[in-house]
């Protein structure tokens, strides 16, 4: 399956596979190189992976859980849910073998990439996890820095969260990485969205200027979108519903840049919110 036969949303229940809430391959996305599992553990319950010639970030979601491989055990203070705190989490090289154990149980994320050199495992606490505001007015959102390319680790992994108060729009104006240039670099993305509450949903669209891609789908918590190329963008967080989402990144190129281009046609939105301020509500945590 390449990434042009492959489906882009995958609702929630469509990945499960295997004991996990979600488990997708870069094979079963269609593309190279990225890849996520989302593991739903009960209490006292312990689940293996192996990573093999994948690196990953392990994030907890809702929770705390221990990560043991034959060489390091690293303990992740989690948090209650996606809304209500940052979180540890850590990062462990191509070819090794984890076992994830939770005491209470909870939901946490893998985030994975290929990765051409093994690097060194690494444990970020929540103190250390830089937060951003960008945007403005009702297209204010924050931004949890947790593997961008300023932070050391991963051989070509990238890994954000983004949370956008009720009614706000994110990952506005529309924006692209798909191809090598001065200013962009060729990156795969995955959105996986959260939405609070039990009825809440939210809005996504990507789109190519040539019409060949052109999605605006509805998306719920556990809710899975594959951005090969294109803009994307907004992601519309329903009123009364705040939305979060964690983006899993990677591509050919060495170094880990994220660089991007914004849709032309919307460029002049950044200078019109330099006189704009920020929302309130923000950060919300």
């Amino acid at each position: 399956m390449n990434i042009d036969q492959a489906p882009l949303f995958r609702p929630i229940g469509s990945l499960s596979s295997d004991g996990h809430a979600i488990r997708m391959t870069p094979e079963q996305a269609g593309w190279n190189w990225c890849g996520i599992m989302v593991l739903e553990l009960a209490a006292g319950e312990t689940r293996k992976i192996e990573l093999e010639e994948s690196e990953a970030a392990v994030v907890p979601l809702q929770g705390s859980c221990r990560v043991e491989t034959t060489t390091v055990t690293f303990k992740l203070e989690g948090r209650a849910n996606v809304f209500s705190g940052l979180t540890d989490l850590c990062f462990l090289p191509r070819g090794s073998e984890m076992t994830i154990f939770s005491e209470e149980g909870g939901r946490f994320c893998v985030a994975t990439s290929r990765a051409a050199h093994a690097t060194e495992p690494r444990y970020y606490p929540a103190s250390a996890v830089d937060v951003d505001l960008r945007g403005a007015g009702q297209a204010t959102r924050q931004i949890n820095n947790l593997l961008t390319a300023d932070v050391p680790g991963p051989d070509r992994l990238l890994v954000v969260e983004v949370l956008t108060p009720a009614g706000n729009w994110s990952s506005y104006p529309p924006h692209k990485h798909d191809e090598l240039s001065e200013d962009e670099t060729p990156l795969e993305e995955i959105y996986y969205f959260e939405i609070q509450g039990a009825d809440g949903f939210g809005f996504h669209r990507t789109y190519t200027l040539d019409g060949e891609i052109d999605e605006t789908v509805s998306v719920r918590s556990g809710d899975v979108f594959l951005v090969p190329r294109g803009y994307h963008g907004p992601c519309v967080a329903a009123p009364g519903y705040h939305m979060y989402y964690l983006n899993v990144m990677a591509g050919p190129q060495p170094g880990r840049e994220w660089l991007i281009c914004t849709d032309p046609a919307y460029q002049w939105l950044w200078e019109e919110w330099t006189t704009q301020p920020t929302d309130p509500r923000l950060p919300l945590y």
